[in-house]
């Protein structure tokens, strides 16, 4: 979302004094705004008187600062001018306006963006589903809280419904019972004064209906605080677009979160088991989060911690997800827990419009769950989630390829000599065989220099290799080869395999299929079709190739002497496909 153009247009107004338009006073509490993130804030009261006016008002009540029960974390000076191009813009522009003013390095390091308007109301829409709110209008049943509110995208879906169904009810009592039912908390105090002035917008044409002598200052639904801290009062709903990135955590933080971290702490799978812990005994718990949430090994306990007290009643994948974060190119979807024992999850895309995916049953347990992205995937996710094996319990191991090869660049060469191994990339590997992709003929050998190095770096024995990342042209995401015998044979000591490639090797003696048939498993249309339901982007990590799931030890050893053609038949109906006409 681009910055409206009323804002555009006194952003590009002179600076004044202090290096700012119309700010003055102490620049303590906003010691990371950019002069344009302190314009729009200065901006934000015209914005308010246009919208008061337009709602009735008069006089006092067109001051930000007098009607709106919250002070601003720093003076604002007068109001430029603008009223006339501000009265157009909507709450959700005036706070993408803030978020979008920040300094790049500001929002990374804290993990501020601002959620779209149509992502903030299909979260409200999933969440009022599981709450039960069967009518388009219905006041709220409880609390919703949304613990990382930034400047309150999420939280103005819900006020608005409420408020539109409580015209009947005296617009005192209303207002004075927001406060129980609407709460913001975030770090940023610019953020929250945004967020109350937003919020409060919405109030205005309630606060018109009652008489003038009657009125009280608009109150405050958001507040500065720390939204991880524990025992708050349970809420109905948690709605939330965490922050984002890793933390150092404390020892009593580390031991409150430890059923739910692997690793490194991620401060949204934080929020999440925060989130879960402060819901009420019907509550609902609903983020907008990366689709890693779903599949990766990082976020296996948070998976595990979660079911054993909700269970996912529905998700939304977005489908263009450049559009969905300004600078941030991730896979997101939308998630919505309950406390309710639901048995089935209802599976949505979002792109130019919301899609019907599917109907599964509602994912268990820390391993990834099988979700499908597409209507034409749903029978493979509810077929192989029925499976008993996984690649991993049938003994095999993914690890990935050791080389970084920009770590190695004085050590790559394009021809052979002595204490040089070939290499292995992604691009040699197609069609079910390995071969040497003329592209990478000016990289082809990598120079060891110790039995250390040729440790880590030589594979010696024959694997199947498969491309850790495609390309979005790719017809395939599952791209596979057999590194065998003969190819080994034709390498002195063995081959370097890179890091965009992921190696499958035997653990053990006891493998429940042989190295060929796992080839040509993978190989198959269905198991491309299964990966997508596992992991939502081009990338296909170690751990999400592990937990590819396989039927039983007899059927997998009647298809070892299968030709091509009736393995592929026979896999696509084990994994819920429809017999294409013609095979």
């Amino acid at each position: 979302m681009s910055l409206p153009a009323a804002i555009t247009e006194f952003l590009a107004r002179p600076l004044g004094p202090r290096g700012s338009r119309g700010l003055v006073g102490s620049a303590d509490p906003a010691a990371e705004l950019t002069p344009v993130a302190a314009a729009v804030l200065a901006a934000i009261p015209a914005w308010w008187s246009a919208r008061a006016t337009r709602a009735g008002l008069a006089g006092e009540w067109t001051d930000v600062h007098f009607a709106v029960d919250v002070t601003p974390p720093l003076v604002l000076g007068e109001a430029p001018p603008l009223e006339p191009d501000w009265a157009l813009l909507s709450a959700e522009q005036v706070g993408a306006a803030y978020v979008e003013s920040l300094a790049s390095e500001t929002r990374a390091r804290h993990g501020r963006h601002y959620t779209p308007h149509e992502l903030a109301r299909e979260l409200w829409s999933m969440t009022k589903a599981a709450l039960g709110m069967k009518h388009p209008v219905v006041p709220l049943p409880g609390l919703v809280r949304d613990p990382a509110c930034g400047a309150g995208a999420l939280l103005l879906p819900a006020l608005r419904e409420h408020l539109a169904a409580s015209t009947a009810i005296d617009p005192r009592l209303v207002l004075n019972r927001l406060p129980s039912l609407i709460e913001g908390i975030d770090s940023d105090p610019a953020a929250v004064w945004v967020a109350n002035v937003v919020l409060a917008a919405e109030m205005l044409p309630t606060l018109a209906r009652i008489p003038e002598s009657h009125r009280r200052p608009l109150p405050a639904l958001a507040h500065i605080g720390d939204g991880l801290a524990p025992d708050r009062a349970p809420a109905r709903a948690v709605l939330m677009n965490p922050p984002y990135g890793r933390v150092r955590l404390s020892d009593a933080d580390r031991a409150r979160f430890a059923k739910s971290l692997y690793g490194h702490a991620n401060l949204y799978g934080m929020f999440m088991a925060a989130g879960a812990e402060a819901l009420d005994s019907s509550g609902v718990l609903s983020a907008l989060v990366p689709t890693s949430f779903t599949a990766g090994r990082y976020f296996e306990p948070l998976r595990a911690h979660l079911t054993s007290q909700l269970r996912l009643e529905s998700v939304a994948f977005v489908a263009d997800r450049s559009g969905v974060f300004t600078s941030v190119l991730q896979e997101t979807c939308l998630a919505t827990l309950t406390r309710r024992r639901v048995r089935k999850v209802d599976v949505r895309a979002i792109g130019s419009a919301v899609e019907d995916v599917a109907t599964i049953a509602s994912p268990t347990g820390g391993n990834p769950w099988i979700l499908p992205r597409r209507s034409d995937l749903a029978p493979v996710a509810a077929a192989a989630a029925k499976l008993p094996n996984t690649l991993s319990s049938a003994g095999w191991k993914v690890s990935t390829g050791p080389l970084v090869w920009n770590r190695r660049k004085d050590d790559l060469f394009s021809r052979p000599a002595n204490g040089r191994h070939q290499i292995i990339w992604a691009a040699d590997i197609d069609g079910g065989a390995v071969h040497r992709d003329v592209r990478r003929a000016s990289t082809r050998y990598l120079a060891l220099h110790s039995d250390r190095d040729r440790n880590v770096m030589l594979t010696t024995a024959p694997v199947v290799l498969v491309q850790r990342t495609t390309a979005p042209e790719q017809q395939r995401r599952l791209v596979v080869a057999e590194l065998t015998e003969d190819d080994l044979a034709r390498s002195s000591e063995g081959v370097v395999v890179e890091n965009h490639v992921n190696i499958i090797k035997p653990v053990g003696n006891e493998q429940l299929l042989s190295r060929r048939l796992l080839t040509r498993i993978l190989s198959t249309d269905a198991l491309d079709k299964l990966v997508r339901c596992i992991s939502g982007s081009v990338a296909l990590s170690a751990y999400e190739l592990e937990s590819i799931t396989l039927p039983d030890a007899q059927t997998l050893k009647s298809w070892e002497s299968l030709p091509d053609g009736e393995l592929e038949r026979s896999v696509a109906q084990m994994y819920g496909l429809p017999e294409q006409p013609g095979t």
